[in-house]
């Protein structure tokens, strides 16, 4: 019975054999693939609950306010957060806005008071739960007053 496995030559180092052969049986992990961080998870939870209603103190899994749409969707992934922006922002790893990546907290601040937070989705946007009447949606950062974090 012939081999699954493409012929591969005697001259192909044994490493480049196994890689190749690997990326055969598992499609998907092909050479130089990387897992999601937790954050991206993170933030396709985020997104795949757009349109869900902004409710003031909700933690999911249909309602929202801003720190609970972070709380649930980290938790969602084995990630644990407080349940205030104030407080998420607090354990949080801190970062500079050129360090920022996809999926980490964008926190929102008035002097020293973080009053907003959303996950970060890449070109100067977030998915949040913005305000009373509103839904979860994806939306342009709207200030420079921001603050970045990262879940540990």
């Amino acid at each position: 019975m012939p081999s699954a496995l493409p012929r591969i030559s005697a001259r192909i180092p044994v490493l480049a054999a196994a890689t190749v052969a690997a990326s055969v049986l598992l499609p998907g992990m092909a050479p130089g693939a990387q897992a999601a961080t937790p954050g991206e998870q993170a933030l396709k939870v985020a997104a795949a609950k757009q349109g869900s209603p902004y409710q003031y103190g909700a933690t999911g899994p249909n309602r929202f306010d801003c720190s609970g749409l972070t709380l649930y969707s980290f938790k969602r992934i084995g990630k644990s957060l407080p349940r205030t922006a104030a407080d998420q922002y607090n354990a949080t790893r801190h970062l500079s806005a050129g360090s920022r990546q996809t999926g980490d907290l964008v926190f929102f601040h008035s002097g020293s008071n973080v009053y907003h937070v959303g996950i970060y989705a890449g070109n100067n946007r977030i998915w949040h739960a913005p305000k009373p009447g509103t839904t979860v949606r994806l939306e342009k950062i709207w200030t420079g007053s921001v603050w970045y974090g990262r879940v540990r």
